[in-house]
């Protein structure tokens, strides 16, 4: 859990240094969108949400929740490596 907060911290960060728009937008979506999936997996897992199926983001088996994940940082990563050109 700690190494999940660190990583969506670090996602703010990034998104808070964004010139253009479309890229802060970008950093907050994808900081959102692991924080619902590890907020609802963590509450399956303790019995206090139902079980809907949504997997762990890079920790749970399955090719094209992985895939996904890695190609959203990798955006986002690309991204931030252009903000000064932009």
């Amino acid at each position: 859990m700690l190494l999940f907060s660190a990583l969506i911290i670090r996602i703010i960060l990034v998104a808070e240094r964004q010139r253009s728009n479309f890229s802060r937008y970008y950093a907050y979506g994808v900081a959102g969108i692991l924080f619902v999936h590890v907020f609802i997996n963590i509450g399956m897992t303790m019995g206090i949400m139902p079980i809907i199926g949504i997997p762990l983001p890079f920790i749970s088996k399955g090719g094209s929740s992985l895939l996904g994940f890695s190609i959203m940082i990798a955006v986002l990563l690309k991204l931030d490596s252009h903000r000064y050109s932009i």
